[in-house]
């Protein structure tokens, strides 16, 4: 299984790291950690037993939130990039939301080992991106998604 040794979320400053997907500072969330592998990004998260549809398998929701803020940390990572930075530079790096999500469920996800998510950015706007992911369990595309990522606004945590 692949570590990533810093993620894009590592740098999310503290008004943006709660998300239930993505948010390092959401005890109760899942955490997931997005980077680059290449010129692909990648997340991977070992799925729990309260993440489970049928006994043995993952729930569809677990597989969309997985999806979902890959798409969102890829963004991020991408426009991040562009911008001539990389995570842990010591620069804080761009927030994405999520403009669109389709999911589509190839196979039966099981239960018993790491998912992983492996995503195609491409810009397709000045502030969205398109990400393109296969979920693999093993070598086997359980999943594939599509995010459009658009760029936070910055009133977006204004009151």
């Amino acid at each position: 299984m692949i570590d990533i040794e810093h993620a894009i979320q590592d740098d999310y400053g503290d008004d943006f790291a709660w998300c239930y997907g993505c948010g390092r500072l959401n005890e109760k969330g899942l955490q997931l950690r997005t980077g680059w592998e290449g010129e692909k990004t990648v997340t991977v998260y070992m799925p729990h037993e309260e993440h489970m549809a049928l006994p043995g398998f993952v729930y569809g929701g677990l597989i969309g939130s997985i999806i979902d803020c890959h798409g969102t940390g890829s963004a991020s990572l991408a426009l991040h990039r562009k911008n001539g930075h990389e995570p842990g530079d010591g620069v804080e790096p761009p927030r994405f939301v999520t403009a669109s999500l389709h999911v589509d469920f190839v196979k039966p996800t099981p239960l018993n080992g790491p998912l992983k998510a492996v995503g195609t950015v491409e810009e397709i706007h000045p502030k969205k991106f398109r990400v393109l992911t296969e979920l693999f369990a093993g070598d086997k595309v359980c999943a594939k998604g599509e995010v459009v990522a658009a760029v936070m606004p910055d009133t977006f945590l204004k009151k």
